[in-house]
């Protein structure tokens, strides 16, 4: 059973959360506690899966219980819920905090977002880099990209439009934009799969704070790991994501999907950025592997690590709240068999457009490229339609 600790100083708001909750009580083993100092103890004498803390408390408020938690129990899944809208107590939750749910809350918002939470865990096998991911607060960006849109910002007259096409282009800022909207950390819960709409319902002033006090985005450093660029990754993601919007556009005429493509593929291979600033020796062994061995550079990811890019950059987007649609299309693009799904969807799109950029583009620094997986566009019967993608993608 999944452990969940809820911490609210208010005994009514608990109460109710435990009557609410009842029906789960035998898939999570629940606590209730009304202090950050009491959740503290309790998480000393046995982890917990998932927090989920009220903003405003005394002594303690929950961005500093969640600060504590992230320190000393990182693979821990950090949840806001909250009815206060203090701007700075908000600032201070978007570095600590993987989602933000507003008060009131109905029953099926909570428990689907805790469900979910639990369901993620199973993604990814490797404690390490579960630990990893679950206390990332952001993703390294392009250095350029990163320097125009803090020049961009500083200037006295800033263009909102102008900052959303650049955070556009980068996966990293995109990633991390479309976090804030998708939680109700500004009050803004919504399926947003755009992030220059993100930037435009956040607002310059929000953007600005975000950016250059709390400082959300960060430039990758190629000393690293000179053997990877993250201009060839952002190049190949562009594209992608571009293909995979004109690919759903062809397939669905329907927008929220063809967004979600979209941003699927421009963030399908946000599992590199990962583990390439966070663990560049081992990432480089892997690519190395991949090389040397002429394998993909997913089976190479997964000797050295137990898990590919794939479920890594799928593991932090949920964790970020970001729409379940992206979330499996980043997960299983190079398997989208292990989708339950029996239709065409993101996932489809993204999962051709990457094999077919790569038919183009193959980099021998990552190993043979992916292949089409033709059992599961035969069960969806959509087969012949890979000579049109083709085309589309040309």
């Amino acid at each position: 059973m999944r452990r969940i600790l809820f911490v609210d100083d208010e005994p009514n708001i608990l109460q109710g959360l435990q009557r609410m909750l009842r029906p789960m009580r035998h898939e999570w083993d629940m606590t209730f506690t009304g202090s950050g100092q009491e959740a503290l103890q309790i998480l000393e004498e046995s982890n917990c899966d998932i927090v989920v803390s009220d903003m405003r408390m005394p002594v303690m408020d929950g961005a500093q219980l969640l600060e504590e938690v992230q320190k000393l129990y990182p693979q821990t899944v950090r949840i806001i819920l909250s009815g206060h809208s203090d701007r700075e107590l908000t600032l201070k939750s978007v570095g600590v905090a993987h989602q933000f749910l507003a008060k009131p809350c109905d029953a099926e918002k909570l428990k689907g977002t805790v469900a979910r939470a639990c369901a993620l865990r199973e993604m990814l096998s490797d404690e390490g880099l579960e630990r990893l991911v679950s206390r990332l607060q952001t993703l390294p960006s392009v250095p350029s990209l990163y320097t125009a849109v803090v020049e961009e910002l500083q200037n006295p007259n800033s263009s909102l439009k102008q900052i959303g096409e650049i955070i556009s282009r980068d996966v990293g800022m995109a990633a991390k934009i479309l976090q804030l909207v998708n939680s109700a950390f500004f009050g803004l819960r919504n399926h947003v799969s755009s992030p220059a709409e993100a930037v435009s319902l956040l607002g310059l002033d929000t953007v600005k704070a975000l950016v250059l006090s709390v400082q959300i985005f960060f430039q990758y450093s190629k000393a690293k790991l000179p053997c990877f660029s993250i201009d060839e990754l952002w190049l190949h993601s562009l594209k992608v994501g571009s293909n995979s919007q004109s690919i759903a556009k062809r397939e669905r005429p329907d927008r929220e999907a063809s967004d979600d493509a979209l941003m699927a593929g421009l963030l399908h291979d946000s599992g590199k950025l990962v583990l390439a600033a966070n663990l560049p020796e081992q990432f480089g062994k892997a690519i190395s592997l991949a090389t040397e061995r002429r394998i993909c550079l997913e089976a190479a990811e997964r000797e050295v690590f137990g898990a590919s890019h794939a479920e890594v950059g799928g593991y932090l987007l949920g964790l970020w709240g970001l729409p379940n649609p992206i979330v499996e299309a980043v997960a299983l693009h190079h398997h989208p068999g292990k989708s339950l799904g029996q239709s065409f969807a993101p996932l489809t799109a993204v999962h051709a457009a990457n094999v077919l950029d790569h038919e183009k583009t193959d980099n021998p620094t990552h190993g043979v490229a992916s292949s089409m997986d033709m059992e599961y566009l035969l069960s969806l019967k959509m087969e012949e339609r890979i000579s049109e993608w083709r085309k589309i993608c040309e």
